[in-house]
């Protein structure tokens, strides 16, 4: 990197971490509009630091992927970063590095989002090379040989030689037989390997497109000169033609418990179970968003205290509720101390689970749980790249770009009652799916 890039790199990291000042909730105010090609626009004006984060959420995950193509949401957060008509292949992320910006991407169940931060003077740049892969991205046999190169071997090491790093497949496998959830986004290698150049192109004209997309930029900006640039290179992008899948199946309610033995490249076993909970934005999401809160959150959250401190009975214990579109897992997963047996490590969590079901929290408690999700809430904020995407998801799973702004408050509605309901309602056998992580002969 040349000298200069990489005294703007070190500027925009000092800008970074002087954004990072809490935004206190009711103060994030935003514009948003539609351009006539659909592409909804939310844009954030702060004038603190001298940086703006652009980023783009196009509205597919691998819930949207054909099961016998699983994992091509996944491949193009790859291959967006080819290059296009007028970016060379290999020179899109050298551009932005090159202005002293940062990229990247990641995909999930329910959409793909790309973000470049950049000095506030780059904004164009990002603009319009957000416009570039939307348009024109660069589709053909040398870059989707190149990706399947690379997203096979990405896979392998996440899940093949990295510890547990198979859970959420095994997990998400055993728990959905109906709904797309049962697989994740990684997809199938196999799939990739199989798929033909034009399946690829086709994806690619069905859902990334402006009709299916969110541009969302935050920080050093002004609104109207904004909106001009947006319109410059986004306006003209033609509107996508293909119907966009929209997954209508539902998961069944489980009646019965699944249990299974995952054999894995591990030293320590381990005790995963997934809970099937609702989809983000339901009062019980809230109430189970909480619970693990109580269950994992710190070194003095009952998990913690109980299994790995006092009973010593694992090395790591926790609960993640995962954000879903459509009703989705809680992971509870615990690794097991040295000689201790997954029968033993799994009888501890659930007499954990039965208090919680069993007794209210103190009052005590409750009131440090409500003041770390304020804590939460507010760092979600801290940086103009937080910001916008928390705008963007906000507009699209809700259509209510506001509770970025409002959210707390249903956080914060959350009794300790409705904690109790949601554990006796959740955290039940039937509910729930069982791995035990053991090491392989």
């Amino acid at each position: 990197m040349k000298l200069n890039s990489i005294l703007l790199s070190c500027f925009l990291l000092g800008c970074a971490v002087l954004s990072a000042q809490p935004v206190k909730p009711g103060n994030v105010k935003f514009t948003q509009y539609d351009l006539s090609n659909g592409m909804h626009v939310i844009l954030h004006e702060d004038h603190s630091t001298p940086i703006v984060a652009v980023t783009v959420l196009y509205h597919v995950g691998s819930k949207n992927e054909d099961p016998q193509r699983t994992g091509f949401a996944h491949f193009f957060e790859h291959l967006m970063f080819e290059g296009s008509d007028n970016i060379k292949r290999g020179e899109y992320m050298k551009l932005i590095q090159n202005a002293g910006g940062v990229m990247n991407a990641n995909t999930s169940f329910d959409r793909t989002f790309y973000f470049e931060i950049l000095p506030s003077n780059q904004l164009e740049l990002g603009l319009w090379m957000e416009a570039e892969r939307m348009l024109q991205l660069k589709v053909d046999s040398v870059g989707v040989e190149t990706q399947r190169k690379v997203v096979k071997e990405e896979l392998k090491q996440r899940n093949e030689n990295t510890p547990y790093g198979s859970i959420l497949n095994e997990a998400f496998g055993h728990a959905y037989t109906t709904h797309p959830y049962r697989w994740t986004p990684g997809g199938s290698p196999e799939y990739i390997n199989q798929a033909a150049l034009s399946e690829f192109i086709d994806f690619y004209k069905t859902f990334y497109v402006p009709n299916n997309a969110t541009l969302s930029i935050a920080g050093d900006i002004n609104i109207a000169q904004t909106k001009i640039l947006i319109e410059k290179y986004y306006g003209s992008i033609p509107k996508g033609t293909k119907a966009i899948p929209r997954p209508t199946a539902v998961e069944p309610v489980k009646t019965a418990e699944v249990r299974d033995t995952v054999y894995d490249n591990i030293q320590l076993p381990a005790v995963v179970m997934g809970y099937h909970t609702p989809a983000q934005g339901t009062p019980d999401y809230y109430a189970m968003s909480m619970l693990a809160t109580v269950l994992s959150q710190g070194k003095s959250s009952r998990m913690q205290k109980a299994i790995v401190d006092k009973q010593q009975k694992a090395v790591f214990a926790g609960a993640f509720p995962l954000p879903s579109e459509d009703p989705g897992l809680t992971l509870v997963f615990g690794v097991a101390n040295m000689g201790v047996p997954p029968t033993d490590l799994e009888a501890s969590m659930n007499a954990e689970f039965e208090k919680v079901k069993t007794e209210l929290i103190s009052e005590e408690e409750y009131q440090k749980l409500r003041n770390q999700t304020e804590n939460d809430f507010v760092s979600g904020n801290l940086k103009m790249a937080g910001i916008a995407e928390n705008l963007a998801n906000y507009y699209v799973y809700y259509k209510d770009a506001n509770l970025i702004n409002t959210e707390i408050n249903r956080y914060l509605k959350v009794t300790r009652e409705d904690i109790q309901k949601a554990a006796q309602k959740y955290l039940n056998k039937e509910n729930r799916v069982v791995l035990y992580y053991l090491p392989k002969q």
